[in-house]
């Protein structure tokens, strides 16, 4: 019987960590489709998956160095910084791939499947590089 209770020893801050980054990821994804100028969720409800991919290719490349940050901080205010760190190389990595291609946003609202997949592909390539870079 110890050993269940041992094993709940750092529920609280599993909790903890649990609730930061579930705010983390909440104000990643309403700071990112603030700056798109596509509406996402109104595109993913009517079907258009070049959104589907665009938004869920954004969101796991913030996830992943989010995980990063969870797993190397040393304490709950070093996973918030890296963790902010983390969205903002996200937003700027839309900024860049928006400058390389124009039309991109309006492609996506369109419904061309290839274009959201490039933006979702390449925020997951970001994401995976960040978390690379957070294993210190």
């Amino acid at each position: 019987m110890r050993h269940v209770m041992d094993s709940f020893a750092g529920f609280d801050n599993f909790l903890v960590y649990l609730a930061l980054s579930l705010v983390l990821l909440a104000a990643f994804v309403a700071l990112y489709v603030r700056i798109t100028p596509q509406k996402e969720f109104a595109l993913i409800r009517e079907g258009n998956i070049a959104a589907s991919f665009s938004l869920s290719g954004a969101i796991l490349g913030f996830v992943i160095p989010l995980g990063a940050s969870i797993r190397f901080s040393v304490s709950l205010v070093d996973m918030a910084i890296w963790g902010v760190i983390a969205l903002a190389v996200q937003i700027a990595a839309f900024v860049v791939v928006r400058l390389m291609v124009p039309t991109i946003c309006d492609d996506i609202a369109k419904g061309n499947g290839a274009q959201g997949f490039f933006l979702g592909s390449t925020a997951l390539a970001v994401g995976l590089l960040n978390a690379s870079c957070m294993s210190f």
